[in-house]
C-alpha cells in the first residue's frame, strides 16, 4: 500500500472508501486512491488529504481502465473520437491495427480491400505515414488512449497490384521500410489475417521476412491464424516459428475452436499453446461470445449454425437476417445466397460454450472485443465484452476471481502490449480508473439490439480526467485520451 507524502495532501479527485482491485491478480483492499495531474498521487488512507472533486467509493470496486488489446476502432478514434461504446463499459485504451489491417501506413488504389473495408469507407483513409496517423490522433484528442498495430494487409495493398500471390522481394523491402518507419514512431508490432483471402497466398516466408525488424525495436507479432477450423494446429505452429525467427513474443488473436468439427478441441489447442510457452513468449486474446462477426466469408457459409447478415452492399435491406432465411426468400442455397449479398458482414454463431470457457479461463489469456464499430449492426462484443466478463462470467458462471476478471483485462494485458505505467492501481502509474458495482455490472448488449450501454459501470476516468458517469449513462463531454508508443521495455 502506497503512503500520501506528508507535505503535499492535495489532490484533484480523490475516490473515498472503494474496493480497489488494483490488477495485479491480487486481493482485493479497502482504501483511498487520490489522483493528481493525470497520475494516481497515493494510496491507503487519505482522510486527510483535501481534493477538488470527492467521490464516494463505498461499496464499489476500484479498479484499472479496462485495455480493450483487439479492436478495430483504427479510423473512429479519430472520426468518431468520443469512443462511446468503449467508454461506457470502462474501456480506458484500445490497441488497434489487429488482424493484419490497419488506418496506417495506406496508401489506396481504389476502394480499400477486403477486410480493410471494416475499417470504414476510403475517405477514412487518409494516412500514408505512421506518423502522420499519430498526428491525427493527437489532434482528434479521443476520448481514450489508442496504441497501434501495423497490419500486413494493409502494407500489402500498399506495394502490391494484386494481393491473391506472394510479395516479391522488392515488394517485402518497401514492406519492410514502411513497418519500420511505424516501428520507428511507437508502433506496438505487426499483426496478420491470414485466414483472409487477400492474405492467404502469403507463404510463411514473406511474414517471416516482414517480422525481422520487430526485435530491434521491442516489437511483437499478432496474429490472426491462417486457420481457427481444422487446421488451427498448423496454424498455430506457423505464428511460434515466426516469432522464434524473429525473436519477438507472439499474441494469438481471438483464439477459439470455430466450426462444429473443431468443438471439443480448445484443450488441444491450449495443449499446444502451453508447449510454445517453454521456449519462447506467447499469449492470447478471446472475447467471451461463441460467436464471431467479420466479412461475410464463403469459405466460412454452413448450415451447421446460424449466420446472421449485418449488412451488405449489394442488399442493404437484408441487414440484420439470418443467411438461412434470406436464402429461403430467394429461392437459392446457402452459398449463391452469400454470393448475391457480398460485400457484406456476418455474425458466425460458430463456438461451443465449453470451448470459450476454457480459453477463457487459461492464464495466458487477456481479454479483446474484436468489436467493429462499422457494421450498422455491430455485434454486441462493441459495447459489452469487458461487463460480460465481469457479470456473466466471474459472478454468475464463478470462471474465475473478480481479481483475476481485472487482471486479464488491464494487468496482464498492459505488461504483454508494453503498455508503460498503465494497467495497475499503483501510485505513480497513470490515472486511468473504472469504479463498478460489482453485484450489478453486466453488459446490456444484445444480438438484436447491441447498442446498448453497459450496466453497473459507475464513473470512468482517463488519464485523470472524470470521463464518463454511470449515473446518467453519458459521456462527461472531456476526451483526455493520447498515443500510447510502445514501451521500449518489453
Amino acid at each position: 500500500m502506497n503512503m500520501p507524502e506528508a507535505r503535499n495532501l492535495h489532490c484533484d479527485t480523490l475516490i473515498r472508501h472503494a474496493l480497489v482491485i488494483d490488477g495485479s491478480g491480487g486481493e482485493p483492499v479497502k482504501a483511498d486512491v487520490a489522483l493528481r495531474d493525470g497520475r494516481i498521487a497515493a494510496i491507503g488512507d487519505l482522510h486527510d488529504w483535501q481534493a477538488q472533486q470527492v467521490i464516494d467509493g463505498s461499496g464499489k470496486v476500484l479498479s484499472p481502465g479496462f485495455i480493450d488489446v483487439h479492436t478495430h476502432d483504427d479510423t473512429n478514434v479519430i472520426r468518431m473520437p468520443e469512443m462511446f461504446p468503449k467508454l461506457s463499459q470502462g474501456v480506458t485504451t484500445v490497441v488497434v491495427g489487429n488482424c493484419g489491417i490497419s488506418a496506417a501506413p495506406v496508401t489506396l488504389k481504389g476502394e480499400p480491400p477486403d477486410p480493410m473495408n471494416l475499417l470504414g469507407q476510403a475517405s477514412a483513409f487518409s494516412y500514408p505515414s505512421f506518423a502522420s496517423y499519430v498526428a491525427a490522433i493527437n489532434a482528434a484528442q479521443p476520448a481514450v488512449n489508442v496504441a497501434a498495430l501495423v497490419g500486413h494487409t494493409a502494407l500489402r495493398s500498399n506495394h502490391m497490384d494484386r494481393l491473391d500471390r506472394a510479395a516479391s522481394s522488392e515488394e517485402i523491402a518497401g514492406m519492410r521500410t514502411q513497418l519500420t518507419e511505424a516501428l520507428e514512431h511507437g508502433a506496438l508490432g505487426l499483426s496478420t489475417g491470414l485466414a483472409y483471402g487477400n492474405a492467404i497466398n502469403a507463404p510463411t516466408a514473406e511474414v517471416v521476412a516482414l517480422a525481422e525488424p520487430l526485435a530491434q525495436y521491442g516489437g511483437m507479432y499478432a496474429t490472426h491464424l491462417r486457420s481457427e477450423f481444422a487446421d488451427i494446429l498448423d496454424a498455430m505452429e506457423e505464428a511460434f516459428q515466426i516469432g522464434q525467427h524473429a525473436r519477438v513474443p507472439v499474441v494469438i488473436s481471438h483464439l477459439k475452436c470455430a466450426g462444429i468439427e473443431n468443438w471439443g478441441r480448445s484443450a488441444e489447442v491450449l495443449a499446444a499453446l502451453e508447449l510454445a510457452a517453454q521456449h519462447q513468449h506467447v499469449g492470447c486474446d478471446c472475447y467471451p461470445y461463441t460467436a464471431s462477426s467479420s466479412t461475410l466469408d464463403l469459405k466460412q457459409v454452413t448450415a451447421d449454425y446460424d449466420i446472421q447478415v449485418t449488412w451488405s452492399e449489394s442488399h442493404p435491406e437484408q441487414g440484420g437476417k439470418l443467411l438461412a432465411n434470406i436464402a429461403a426468400e430467394w429461392q437459392v442455397d446457402l452459398h449463391e445466397a452469400a454470393r448475391r449479398l457480398m460485400p457484406a458482414g456476418a455474425v458466425y454463431h460458430c463456438m461451443a460454450d465449453d470451448d470459450v470457457n476454457r480459453i477463457l479461463r487459461h492464464p495466458a489469456t487477456v481479454i479483446g472485443s474484436d468489436g467493429l464499430p462499422n457494421d450498422p449492426l455491430p455485434h454486441p462484443r462493441l459495447w459489452g465484452a469487458f461487463p460480460r466478463v465481469l457479470g456473466y462470467y466471474s459472478r454468475e458462471q464463478q470462471l474465475f476471481s473478480m481479481a483475476e476478471a481485472v487482471r486479464k483485462m488491464t494487468g496482464l494485458s498492459a505488461q504483454r502490449f508494453g503498455l508503460h505505467e498503465r494497467g495497475l492501481v499503483r501510485a505513480g502509474y497513470w490515472g486511468d480508473l473504472v469504479l463498478f458495482d460489482a453485484a450489478t455490472v453486466r453488459d446490456a448488449a444484445t444480438f438484436t439490439d447491441p447498442m446498448q450501454p453497459a450496466h453497473g459501470i459507475e464513473a470512468v476516468w482517463v488519464n485523470g480526467v472524470l470521463s464518463y458517469l454511470g449515473s446518467t449513462k453519458q459521456a462527461t463531454g472531456a476526451r483526455a485520451g493520447r498515443f500510447l508508443a510502445r514501451a521500449r521495455q518489453q
